[in-house]
């Protein structure tokens, strides 16, 4: 057997294909290792090639992308502990453009260029972000010894040309078996179709019979001539990404833009921990014409290459490299094997359709945002509770709860994220048990819902499974085609339905402090967590402030709360105390004293030990850094616990101001704008965005790029409370006490500083208004809106801020509650209006062109809720109904969206209250209760709307309010006088029986004391509201129409009720009230045999004690 320690290059391959060309380079072959580490899955080959041991390792079979291949790397790093150099050779997707002649079987080899290390990364689930495509950091460079190399086989070349094509040869001539496979196919299969030619998705066959050889869709190339290398050699850039290029027209940009020669798909989580030269043979155009006829000849051409440059590297030279575990740490750094980890989870579905689906579901990733937290950590921290006996018992046992509340700023969403990566460092190989996780944010209310929270947590579920389950599908195919959404009942039952398909599931929810209380989210949300912690025993881990109204809801379950121990805080303080000036290094007792005085000082908040640090930032002497030390103290000589907090708080977020208006104007101006921008913005901004937002002058026609900022210089101005988040983009507070705070003290960040808060937060959402509508009105929107799904998503990624404009200027309008005259001329321009509200609607689905058209000025004023707007738009006599595409006036979407004085001011002005949208038919009363807006749907029907104006579903104002439970908009309803026999026209049920169904006690009471008629059956099914409280299991409601005299015999058109109860306490409750237990239903069938047919435990075990009752 060999021994690991004498390997000094490796090689990793993607597939089989490359794996077998690599083997069939090796001048020597090798006894596989003596050993290899404990955790290391990796297939091997060893052998030898020039004077090299090279150790040759392929990625799993059915597994892609940068996960995986960061993972092999790993583990060869680990189980062969002396590789120096690396190489990632095998097969890509080539990138022709007029300056480069890339073809089939040609070879690119990663070449550092303009700032980048010869690969990036563009953004996972996304072709194109920010400005075309953006990296995720910087990417490494190969050690010196393979650039030098690879610079001396190109000159090389350059004298002799190559002898590639007959170093393949020779090989298939010694291995037939290798010749149908890997050799040259005939160069006629080497077509080039114009970028606009697209393969027809559903047609399999070659594209010689699927696309023609029409040379007009086909890219003409000359013959390469006998002085020309065949196979070339080029030498550049390589796009590597978590997904396989498909887009002619993406891969041109990019080439255009980038310089990019070659698509693949592993690199990139390589790079950083496994720095090597990727050298790959084209085998595809990186379009829609894909096939594998090539693979083979590319994986040889790539190999060959790879064998030549070993062949040009003295082994002395590599012997002299510093090996890869010791010149990089992060290898097997926790975030780097988390983030792994989590692309490894979210990556074993490929399959473009299953993509698709989940993306449908929710765009929202938590990934990144764990990685982000994650990377915060400092090496050590967090320990104390991965050992406490609460978490073991937690991990260990099954159908747990363990919530753990905490102070601000205690570090709770980083020891969550610790807690994460355990489960998922645990768990990783283990395909039976699922883990979900969700990190609340109150700056993120638009994608937190609780229809987005719960499909998160199904997103995350089934694409951890080998194939999607057929309840995401389901979900998928009843609602796609229709352009609606699944609500959070539908999406409950999936995901209890995926849950099932593992034996353990850990759900893990950061911050419920910060899950939004509107619509009843939060409570939702727990509730819906914990009965499916009932129904199929999953382990449920929660944080949160510490809120009375939280704790009650896990009142009886283990709890452990999260302080910062002074280990954790002195851990942090020793990894950041480098950041000080240089002087503080030279003085230890300094630093010591530094690291205790904050110690003491924080009282259990790392916030305040990141704040306190980034105080001395500025500090020129000891002296200063000593009486600023003595001002940390302060706020801990008076008050109770909670104000000591908060006054330790203020002071230190106090100091920052105070640093940041002791900058020359120029950065204070920078500074107080980014705050403003980054506090009043109604979701988290990525750093282009934000970048953009700086950078627009009203006034201007276009953007002078110019005038845009540097991060750098962004973050740096603002005195240590903004921060950036690596994976995601997004440039943020450091914390949301940060964001009280400023709230607060608005009046800090106007340049005039302006002593009232309520008129400082109006003039900044002015501002943020103008800026919005100035960019929406650049002259590159004068087009109108956008006929073609490419040409959206390029005008959406050529223009960052536009997407957060179109959908959010009006919100900063209404809440500025003035007049903007950038505003009135903007809204002059339909275009540029229509153009907005395109990208206003591209959130959830596909490009489409049906959003509303002909939506006014006042419809956008109506929208959005701005009453100042609306009066300005009135003056200039604006028509009080115009109807938009979707048949909609500006009554219409107020009273949708919720707001009174716009509603108030329409109404005024003697708005149609019973206009009807074309799509459902609704009436503004309609959409206001449907929505849940009480006081809206007071004043309309203070204004006489008809209550019983039904949908095109036939559904009426009260229906609708008894099926989502508004209590008391279901009162102001029955006061007026609202039908309680009206039937829908879809299912025939009356208001009763949805009530009954959706377990709303409180309207059931309403409507049976209003006398609402107790045995109505639908029209669909023939049930009464009983019967279908029994099939839903609703006991409460049982009881009460129980209680009501509701009649126990009822049948539907099917069964009886023996049919339908889980429950044994409702089984009781119908044998307790009279129901016959000996009841038959159609089929013959009694309660007993039903239930235990059915596998109804609890009900079996009830029916025995019928006997009794009956007796």
């Amino acid at each position: 057997m060999s021994n690991p320690e004498d390997y000094t290059v490796g090689w990793i391959c993607a597939i089989t294909t490359e794996y077998v060309a690599a083997q069939a380079f090796l001048d020597e072959r090798h006894d596989g290792p003596e050993s290899v580490s404990h955790h290391d899955d990796n297939d091997y080959t060893l052998g030898k090639i020039g004077k090299h041991n090279v150790v040759i390792a392929v990625l799993p079979d059915g597994e892609y992308g940068i996960a995986s291949a960061a993972g092999v790397a790993r583990d060869m790093l680990s189980s062969f502990p002396n590789i120096r150099i690396g190489l990632m050779v095998g097969i890509g997707g080539g990138a022709p453009s007029q300056k480069h002649d890339i073809r089939l079987g040609d070879i690119v080899v990663s070449a550092p260029r303009d700032g980048n290390g010869g690969v990036f990364q563009y953004d996972f689930g996304k072709t194109i972000q920010d400005q075309c495509f953006r990296t995720t950091g910087f990417l490494n460079q190969p050690p010196s010894v393979l650039r030098t190399a690879v610079n001396g086989l190109k000159a090389q070349y350059e004298i002799d040309g190559h002898q590639i094509q007959e170093r393949i040869n020779g090989i298939l001539e010694k291995n037939k078996r290798l010749r149908k496979k890997y050799q040259r196919p005939d160069q006629d299969s080497d077509r080039l179709y114009q970028s606009h030619v697209i393969h027809p998705a559903s047609d399999e066959s070659a594209c010689a019979t699927a696309c023609g050889d029409d040379p007009g869709n086909l890219i003409s190339r000359l013959k390469r001539t006998e002085e020309e290398d065949n196979p070339a050699v080029h030498f550049g850039v390589i796009a590597s990404a978590n997904q396989l290029m498909k887009d002619a027209l993406v891969r041109d940009k990019l080439a255009s833009e980038r310089g990019v020669l070659c698509f693949e798909m592993e690199a990139a989580g390589l790079m950083n921990r496994f720095p090597c030269l990727v050298v790959r043979g084209i085998c595809d155009y990186s379009d829609s014409h894909k096939n594998k006829n090539w693979q083979g000849y590319a994986a040889m051409t790539a190999a060959a290459f790879a064998r030549d440059l070993l062949y040009r590297i003295p082994p002395n030279k590599v012997e002299a490299e510093k090996k890869i575990t010791e010149l990089l740490h992060s290898v097997l750094d926790t975030v780097s094997t988390t983030a792994a980890n989590v692309q490894s989870m979210t990556s074993r579905l490929d399959r473009e359709e299953d993509v698709e689906i989940l993306n449908w579901l929710t765009p929202v990733e938590y990934g990144p945002q764990h990685s982000d937290f994650l990377r915060r950590r400092q090496p050590g921290t967090g320990q104390w509770l991965l050992d406490s006996a609460e978490y073991h018992t937690w991990l260990n046992s099954a159908k747990q709860t363990l919530f753990c509340p905490g102070m601000p700023g205690a570090g709770k969403t980083i020891l969550t994220s610790i807690v994460v990566d355990d489960l998922i460092t645990r768990f990783q190989n283990d395909t039976t048990t699922g883990i979900g996780f969700i990190y609340c944010n109150f700056r993120r209310n638009d994608e937190q819902r609780i229809e987005d929270l719960l499909a998160s947590l199904l997103k995350q579920l089934a694409r951890s499974q080998s194939s999607l389950p057929d309840s995401v599908k389901t979900l998928y195919d009843r609602h796609k085609d229709k352009n609606t959404r699944p609500s959070s009942d539908e999406i409950s039952r999936a995901l209890q339905f995926v849950v099932t398909l593992y034996s353990r599931v850990f759900i893990v929810i950061d911050a419920l402090d910060e899950c939004q209380i509107s619509d009843g989210c939060r409570s939702n949300l727990l509730s819906r967590i914990f009965s499916l912690q009932a129904e199929t025993g999953i382990n449920f881990f929660a944080t949160s402030r510490s809120i009375p109204d939280i704790e009650r809801e896990f009142t009886g379950y283990p709890s452990r709360e999260i302080i910062a121990s002074e280990e954790d805080v002195r851990r942090y303080l020793d990894g950041h105390i480098s950041q000080l000036p240089a002087f503080v290094s030279k003085i230890p007792n300094l630093q010591e004293e530094i690291k205790s005085e904050i110690t003491e000082a924080v009282a259990g908040m790392f916030l305040l030990a990141q704040l306190y640090l980034d105080s001395l930032g500025d500090k020129t002497t000891a002296r200063e850094i000593k009486n600023a030390l003595k001002e940390f103290q302060k706020p801990n000589q008076r008050g109770s616990a909670q104000d000591k907090q908060q006054n330790a708080l203020t002071q230190a977020y106090e100091y920052a101001i105070e640093r940041i208006d002791g900058q020359k104007s120029g950065f204070r101006g920078l500074a107080k704008r980014v705050l403003s921008w980054i506090t009043c913005a109604k979701r988290p901004l990525t750093t282009l965005e934000l970048q953009h937002a700086l950078a627009v002058n009203p006034g201007d026609a276009e953007l002078d790029e110019e005038n845009i900022p540097e991060t750098d210089d962004i973050i740096s101005v603002c005195a240590g409370l903004v921060t950036v988040d690596e994976e995601s983009g997004i440039i943020r507070l450091v914390h949301y006490t940060t964001q009280n705070y400023l709230e607060t003290h608005m009046f800090r960040l106007t340049p005039q500083n302006v002593e009232n808060n309520d008129i400082a937060m109006a003039a900044i959402q002015k501002f943020i208004t103008v800026i919005c509508v100035s960019y929406l009105s650049f002259n590159t929107f004068d087009s109108g809106y956008c006929q073609t799904y490419v040409e959206l998503e390029h005008r959406l990624e050529s223009n960052p801020l536009y997407k957060y404009a179109a959908k959010n200027w009006g919100h900063h309008a209404r809440e500025a509650s003035v007049l903007c005259q950038e505003v009135m001329e903007f809204l002059k321009y339909e275009t540029k209006v229509e153009a907005s509200t395109q990208a206003r609607y591209s959130r959830y689905f596909s490009y489409t062109q049906d959003f509303p058209r002909a939506m006014t000025g006042l419809h956008l004023a109506a929208y959005f809720g701005a009453e100042e707007i609306v009066k300005g738009l009135y003056l200039k006599g604006a028509e009080t109904d115009p109807r938009d595409s979707y048949g909609r006036t500006p009554l219409s979407w107020a009273a949708e969206n919720g707001y009174e004085a716009v509603v108030k001011r329409l109404l005024e002005k003697g708005a149609d209250l019973e206009s009807t949208d074309e799509d459902y038919g609704r009436t503004p009363l309609s959409w206001a209760v449907k929505k849940g807006h009480e006081a809206v749907v007071k004043q309309l029907l203070e204004k006489g709307a008809n209550l019983e104006s039904k949908e095109n579903n036939g559904r009426t104002s009260l229906s609708w309010a008894a099926t989502i439970g508004h209590e008391a908009i279901v009162k102001q309803l029955l006061e007026k006088g609202a039908d309680l026999e009206s039937r829908d026209e879809v299912y025939g049920r009356k208001p009763l029986t949805w009530a009954a169904i959706n377990r709303h006690k409180a309207i059931v009471k309403q409507l049976l004391e209003k006398g609402a008629n107790l045995e109505s059956k639908d029209e669909v099914y023939g049930r009464t509201p009983l019967l279908w409280a029994e099939e839903k299991r609703h006991e409460a409601v049982v009881k009460q129409l129980l209680e009501k005299g509701a009649d126990l015999e009822s049948k539907d058109e099917e069964y009886s009720w023996t049919a339908r109860p889980r429950r044994g306490a409702i089984v009781m409750q119908l044998l307790e009230k009279g129901a016959n237990s000996e009841a038959k239903d159609k089929y013959g069938r009694t309660p007993l045999s039903l239930a235990t047919e059915k596998g109804h435990k609890a009900v079996v075990k009830q029916l025995p004690r019928a006997a009794q009752l009956d007796q």
